[in-house]
């Protein structure tokens, strides 16, 4: 599930007082262009982007931050409706999937987006949170916008925001971060023109700002308990919540759930006038087999069955993520028994399938123990990640790196992880939402014990010491996993060179 957790990457803002003649965005920009100059690590820029686009990027995301944060939910459609409409309702102007449930949603709009880019649509895809950098969260034809684009896409919206924040009532809150990326994303959209868009929901389903679209189909991956100090510890409660994207007339792709779970979304769907489509029924994994790199699926769509897919993830979940992604884009674009998709077109969309931060491989050196990350953050998310590890991986000896964020069930995480895991340590993120590293070892040491856990709170240390733990065990079959929280993962990812995704 995503959970907005802040971009510890990106400067907060604080204490830069801009005259009357300079706006927030203009002292902002001054003042990071003297970093970026000054810094020891020029290449922080990305390659597309010169230093004043990127320091642009940067002073954006310094003003977003100003703005309620994305870890908190005010539940209203008001305000993202107010700044749509202002916009001239650029979500209305492309069909779109909407995807929501407690884990999955990324890969699954991942896969979404390479199938349909496959079949030949121009396509957009907004996804949240991010690994790395916020320009991750708007994608075009597969790829995030460059920093240039994002700004442009800002600039776009920002006097509109401005006129639905001034026009507010005095007791109600102005739109928030996430509020205003929502809109970024829905013009950036429009403007490109895209022929589909592919949108992820952030927090819940009703009251989520993405919730302003009227999806062509809506995607539940499965329900768990995640975000309980905002959707509650009820999941048929949650469920409620997250079923407010199926809209009347849309398609409804939903992942097997517990029976009751099930019972609500199909309640919705009736209510509405959805058509169903459910996994295991219409469609599914016919087909599994582990392969060097991922797995070879037989799938089971809506227009028919599809096999010889190489999908280069790994999991029994990530089968079924591909399952509910090939049905979503079917339903979009009508296929159907008398027209169904292109086999070879759907192998070249899985097989160029990449998901940043869902057990990738950071490093797989002979001589070295492999390291993975994974974006794990609630027990669902790490139940899977066990599972996945267990069965197909040979580790003799794996050691895992996690840090978990306050507002996490962070035991039911490490108990999820236990049997996968030799030994631990643990860490924290830099990020103010991070769980003191102490904190987290005094529940490590509930489930693992002691003698199994090992207490580093800066995330490169504790990274070294996991390699040097896991090297303990022989020079084959070692390794070690980083996960806990999309934060680490991102972190972590930087930390091993790789560029955002």
């Amino acid at each position: 599930m995503s959970d907005h957790e802040h971009d510890p990457d990106l400067p907060e803002g604080e204490g830069v007082v801009p005259t009357p003649e300079e706006s927030a965005q203009d002292v902002v920009i001054s003042h990071v262009l003297d970093a970026i100059r000054g810094s020891d690590t020029p290449d922080v820029v990305p390659a597309e982007s010169s230093v004043a686009g990127f320091a642009e990027f940067l002073a954006v995301e310094a003003v977003l931050d100003r703005r309620w944060p994305e870890t908190v939910m005010e539940p209203s459609l008001d305000r993202i409706s107010a700044l749509v409409d202002a916009l001239g309702d650029p979500q209305d102007g492309y069909p779109v999937v909407h995807v929501t449930g407690t884990n999955g949603k990324t890969s699954v709009a991942r896969m979404v987006d390479a199938l349909l880019s496959e079949i030949g649509l121009r396509t957009g895809r907004y996804t949240s949170p991010h690994l790395q950098r916020a320009t991750e969260r708007i994608n075009l034809d597969n790829r995030p916008v460059s920093a240039e684009r994002y700004v442009a896409a800002y600039e776009e919206v920002a006097p509109f925001v401005e006129l639905v924040d001034a026009n507010r009532a005095p007791e109600a809150p102005a739109l928030s971060k996430f509020e205003v990326l929502t809109a970024m994303a829905f013009a950036a959209f429009a403007d490109a023109p895209v022929e589909a868009a592919v949108v992820e929901v952030g927090l819940g389903g009703r009251w989520d700002a993405t919730n302003v679209v009227e999806g062509k189909v809506a995607v539940i991956t499965p329900i768990g308990l995640d975000h309980a100090e905002y959707l509650g510890d009820d999941i048929l409660g949650i469920a409620r919540e997250k079923a407010g994207i199926i809209k009347p007339g849309a398609v409804a792709v939903l992942a097997t759930q517990e029976r009751d779970v099930a019972a609500v979304l199909l309640e919705r769907a009736v209510e509405v006038g959805a058509q169903v489509a459910r996994e295991g029924a219409e469609f599914g994994v016919r087909e599994r087999e582990i392969a060097v790199g991922g797995q070879r699926l037989e799938l089971q769509g809506l227009s028919g069955s599809y096999d010889d897919i190489f999908l280069p993830l790994h999991g029994e979940h990530q089968a079924s993520n591909a399952a509910i992604a090939l049905a979503a884009a079917e339903a979009l674009v009508g296929a159907g028994p008398a027209q169904p998709l292109d086999p070879d077109v759907v192998r070249a969309a899985f097989a160029s399938v990449h998901t940043p931060g869902r057990l990738e491989r950071m490093r797989s050196d002979p001589a070295a123990p492999t390291v993975l990350l994974d974006a794990a953050h609630n027990p669902h998310g790490a139940r899977a990640l066990a599972a996945s590890l267990l069965s197909e991986f040979r580790f003799t000896r794996l050691v895992g790196v996690v840090g978990v964020m306050r507002d996490k069930d962070a035991r039911g995480l490490l108990a999820e992880l236990e049997p996968a895991l030799h030994e631990i340590v643990v860490t924290a993120a830099e990020t103010p939402r991070a769980m003191d590293a102490d904190e987290l070892a005094t529940l490590a040491v509930e489930v693992f014990g002691a003698e199994r856990v090992s207490v580093e709170p800066v995330l490169a240390q504790a990274i070294e010491q996991a390699v040097e733990l896991a090297e303990e065990g022989g020079d084959s079959g070692v390794g070690v996993v980083v996960t806990g929280s999309v934060v680490v993962a991102g972190q972590a990812r930087a930390l091993f060179g790789r560029e955002p995704e």
